[in-house]
Order: structure tokens, then C-alpha cells, then sequence
């Protein structure tokens, strides 16, 4: 399969050609809904209205706010006039976004007024109390000397601040023709995203993505889910992380699908969406399936028409997608499996694969995409069924860090080959199973233990909704197994219980040793659940134990 060399920008008017009067985008809960040429006319009077600003190309623009319909434009408005998008965690607070404008030399940055009852413009006075006094596009901010422009997507005014308005106001200053030559300036190699790690280590490092990089995974991802037209994609999962704005927005742009988006996740907004909106595919990472199915509005809202989608960002249990597939009817859904660093995806299943594969592996890699499980010791290739480091090689391996160089060659090696640190096994089709994390795996008394082993076993016991498990420090076996457990409504299995479950099922070394029960787990704004906080967690509860 040929790769794709086109923009963000020309991937967009592509579909223009192809589907003008077809439905791109539907906000249901805002009654909002444009076609694909109504769509490519907002980006481009976006483009213009940032042009009209003085932003040129390669500059940082980061954005921070939920999926609004500004987000979805300036996607696509920055891969016409060239503005690099940097894309912002909605659950940043004060010293992450200050940390993040500043090592990524930030210019520009568009903001909601709010999210989940958070106040945004407090947190960016709080960081540059010059904005009060400041003159529109001038901020000469102490802590941030690079950021000169403030957006703000409400229609309030705020001192020192544009409203989205007044960007689409300044665009009449802007011919289609200067739209046109800057567009025509930008080369399909550029960087035109950037996205922070989630930083569960050290700081979080700027992952600098192409329009190469980002046009072709979103439609290699299409063609996994077989995508077409006539698709319509329900997206409830944030435009900042690439599980929205690669395999949700891209994918579905690559192939001219109606994008069904949610501005953010609530389990039954989803199943009302998908249902009244006649959705075919459905994304979302295993918690937010997992509240789907045990709403107590899933048999009102029960989807009829679901037949792909992904589930990714984390480890899918088999009994969450076994229910997708038969009490959802997505029996085509697929699992994807990648990091920011990849673009994201590297393996994905296909919609043909028998279901073992498909509960089982996290697919084989994409066309185009080279992968191997190395020793981590010797880095020598490992053969079929060995478990071992992932790595990658191809279109798909990011730029690099940026303004990072050592973490950059620490993660890429001399061969271009991009090191994933997940530990996984290959079978001699090609299918790949992911066993954990290196930094993850559990070293008891010399025996690897990988926690999804025992996380799928657990999942088969009739009172647990969902389980983590985790390694703990032990004086006598160096680590010690322990599964935090999330019971299922009106249950409350003990400890004991669960034990003698496992007795005599898996090896009594992989028996968690210790079991907490919990409400809910750490989690990223993206889904993931944070399990170096479940340790910090651990560690306290055990402290006050002994």
C-alpha cells in the first residue's frame, strides 16, 4: 500500500472534492451540524483569522479545552497556514500548563473558559497576572516571554484576550490567495503536531508529529476498521490525545466519515449518541466501554446499528470486548495498539480476524510498519513466542523530542528503530500480544510475573467489574503481587473469596498477595489508568498496615 504525501490541510479538501454536501461533523448535544465543504470553508476562515494574527508558519499554537467545535477547526485550519498544534491535557492545573507553554515555546494559545468546573482563565492569571493589562497579541508575560496571543472560546470578553469571533472577524484580512500560497508552502514532512507524554516519568517530553506521520496512521487505522463514506464514527475520547485527533479525526476525515463527537465522555450521552445518530463505529478505552454496558440506561439506549470502532489506551480485557461485540453488536471492533511516539498506532487488529485473535492480540502491525521483540539485554531479535522489548520502524516514528535530543536518541536507535518499552510477544503470524510494561513487570523471587496474566484471569471472577494489579516491595521475595479490584454493583467479594479462586487455577506465585477493594483507579485524562499512583497508593496503605 502507498503511503500518503499530502497535508493535513489537502487531506481535508480531498473529501471536499469527493463529498461536499456529505455530513462531516455532528455535535449532538449542540445541535450542530456541518458538511464537508461547510467544514473545509470554517478551516480555512480559521486559518485566515490566525494568519491575520501575525502567526506564521511553524509556530506554536497549543490548544486546552475539551472537544468543542473549535478544536476539531483548528486542527485543520493549522495544517493549512502551517502553525504547529500543540495540543494541551484538559487536566492540567497551573505548574503543567506553565511547564508545557514554556518548554514548548508557545506563541499562541487558545483556551476554553472552563472544564469539569475548573476555571482556565484563573489558572492562566494565576501563571501571567500581566494578561489583566496586557493589550490583545502583545502579553509580555515574566514566566512566559514567548507567549504574545490568548484565545478564548467563549463569547464573554476577557482583558488581553481574543474571543474566537474576533479570529474570525481579522480572516477578511486575509485573501484566499495568501491562504493559498502559504498553504502551498508547507511540505508533507513538516511537523504539524505536538503532544506531550503523559510524563508517569520524569517531565513530560513533546513528541513532534508530521502531517506524514499523522495522515497516514489515521488512515491505515480507516482501512483496519474498513472505514468508508458511509461510516458514521461516534468520538467521545479527547482531541488532545491521539486516540481523538489521529484515530478519531483523521481516520475519519481519510476516508469522508461523519464524525459523531462528544465535547467529553458520559457513558450515557455515548449510548443516546450512537443510538439517535445511527452510529457504525464507536471508539473508547476499556473503562469507558466498561461504563457504557453496566449504564442502567444500556437496554434504552441499546446500539442497533454499531459494527466497528477501537478500543485502545490501555490493556482490553476479553470479557469487556466479548460484550462489545455481542451485547453492542460491534463484531467488528478492533483493538489498536501504539504510543504518541508511533503516531500513535503500530499494531492493529482487522475486522476479519477471528474473535481469539482479536481478544487475545493487539493485532499485527500496520502495512508499511516494520516491528520486532528484542532482548532487552543483548537487543538481539527474539524468535516467535518469546517475550522481549516492542520496537518499530517506518513513516510511522516520530520527528523526535522537542528540544530534547538525548531522550530522543535514548528512544530511537542508529537504525531508526523506535523503542516502545512494552514488553511483547510475536507469534509467527505476526501477532502481537503485549504482557506489560518493562518498567511494569514483577519480579518475584526471580519469576517474571506479568500483571495482565493475572488481570484476565481476574476478570473471569463474577463479582469484579475491573482489576489492576501491581508489584510491591517484600524483604523476602524482592516484590510482592498486589490487585486492586473494582467489584461489581451490589457485590463485595472478599479477599478470601478471591483467593480461593485463583487456588489451584494459576500458579500460586501469580496469587495476588495482597487485594484491595476500590471505587475507581487514577486515571489520565485520556483514559489510562496511572498505575505508578495505584503504587503510591499501595505503599501508604501498606505503611500504616505494618
Amino acid at each position: 500500500m502507498s503511503l500518503l504525501k499530502m497535508t493535513v490541510g489537502e487531506l481535508l479538501e480531498k473529501q471536499v472534492e469527493l463529498y461536499p454536501d456529505h455530513e462531516a461533523f455532528v455535535y449532538p448535544q449542540l445541535n450542530l451540524r456541518k458538511t464537508y465543504k461547510e467544514f473545509n470553508d470554517m478551516a480555512d476562515e480559521a486559518a485566515k483569522g490566525f494568519m491575520a494574527l501575525g502567526i506564521e508558519k511553524g509556530e506554536h499554537m497549543a490548544i486546552w479545552s475539551d472537544n468543542k467545535p473549535e478544536w476539531l477547526t483548528s486542527q485543520f485550519a493549522t495544517g493549512k497556514m502551517g502553525a504547529v498544534l500543540v495540543t494541551v491535557n484538559t487536566n492540567y492545573r497551573a505548574q503543567e500548563l506553565e511547564y508545557l507553554l514554556k518548554q514548548s515555546d508557545t506563541s499562541t494559545l487558545i483556551l476554553a473558559e472552563e472544564f469539569r468546573g475548573v476555571s482556565y482563565i484563573d489558572i492562566l492569571k494565576e501563571i501571567c497576572p500581566e494578561l489583566e493589562h496586557s493589550p490583545k497579541g502583545d502579553l509580555q508575560s515574566e514566566k512566559l516571554p514567548q507567549l504574545k496571543n490568548v484565545i478564548v472560546l467563549s463569547d464573554k470578553e476577557y482583558a488581553g484576550c481574543y474571543t474566537w469571533d474576533d479570529v474570525i472577524r481579522g480572516s477578511q484580512s486575509v485573501s484566499d490567495s495568501m491562504l493559498e500560497d502559504r498553504h502551498a508552502s508547507l511540505h508533507y514532512e513538516d511537523v504539524i503536531n505536538m503532544q506531550y507524554t503523559s510524563g508517569t516519568t520524569g517531565f513530560p517530553k513533546g513528541v513532534m508529529l508530521s502531517h506524514y506521520n499523522i495522515v497516514n496512521n489515521g488512515n491505515q487505522v480507516a482501512d483496519c476498521m474498513r472505514l468508508t463514506n458511509e461510516d458514521r464514527l461516534c468520538i467521545p475520547v479527547p482531541f488532545f490525545h491521539c486516540f481523538g485527533c489521529v484515530l478519531g479525526t483523521m481516520a475519519a476525515v481519510s476516508k469522508g466519515t461523519t464524525m459523531v463527537i462528544l465535547e467529553q465522555f458520559d457513558p450515557e450521552a455515548v449510548l443516546k449518541a450512537v443510538t439517535e445518530e445511527a452510529c457504525t463505529g464507536l471508539h473508547g478505552v476499556p473503562t469507558m466501554f466498561i461504563a457504557e454496558l453496566n449504564h442502567p440506561s444500556f437496554e434504552k439506549y441499546k446500539p442497533t446499528t454499531l459494527r466497528t470502532g477501537i478500543m485502545a489506551g490501555s490493556t482490553c480485557p476479553m470479557e469487556v470486548m466479548k460484550d462489545v461485540m455481542n451485547k453492542m453488536g460491534a463484531d467488528e471492533i478492533t483493538i489498536a495498539y501504539g504510543q504518541t511516539e508511533s503516531s500513535p498506532v503500530i499494531t492493529q487488529t482487522r475486522t476479519d480476524d477471528p474473535i481469539e485473535l482479536r481478544v487475545k492480540s493487539v493485532g499485527k502491525a500496520h502495512p508499511n510498519v516494520e516491528v520486532k521483540v528484542i532482548d532487552p539485554a543483548t537487543r538481539e531479535k527474539n524468535e516467535p513466542g518469546i517475550p522481549g522489548e516492542l520496537c518499530t520502524r517506518g513513516y510511522l516514528v516520530m520527528k523526535g523530542y522537542y528540544k530534547n535530543e538525548e531522550a530522543t536518541q535514548a528512544t530511537i536507535d542508529e537504525e531508526q528503530w523506535l523503542h516502545t518499552g512494552d514488553i511483547a510477544v510475536m507469534d509467527e503470524n505476526g501477532y502481537v500480544e503485549i504482557t506489560g510494561r518493562m518498567k511494569d513487570m514483577i519480579i518475584r523471587g526471580g519469576e517474571n510475573v506479568y500483571p495482565r496474566e493475572i488481570e484476565e484471569f481476574l476478570y473471569q471472577h463474577p463479582d469484579i467489574l475491573d482489576v489492576q494489579v501491581i508489584g510491591v516491595p517484600d524483604a523476602k521475595y524482592g516484590e510482592e503481587i498486589m490487585a486492586f479490584v473494582i467489584p461489581k454493583e451490589n457485590t463485595q467479594p472478599s479477599e478470601e473469596d478471591i483467593r480461593n479462586f485463583c487456588d489451584g487455577r494459576i500458579s500460586k506465585h501469580k496469587i495476588p498477595r495482597y487485594i484491595r477493594l476500590t471505587n475507581e483507579y487514577p486515571m489520565t485524562a485520556s483514559g489510562k489508568i496511572q498505575k505508578y499512583k495505584l503504587k503510591e497508593v499501595a505503599l501508604e496503605t501498606l505503611s500504616t498496615n505494618e
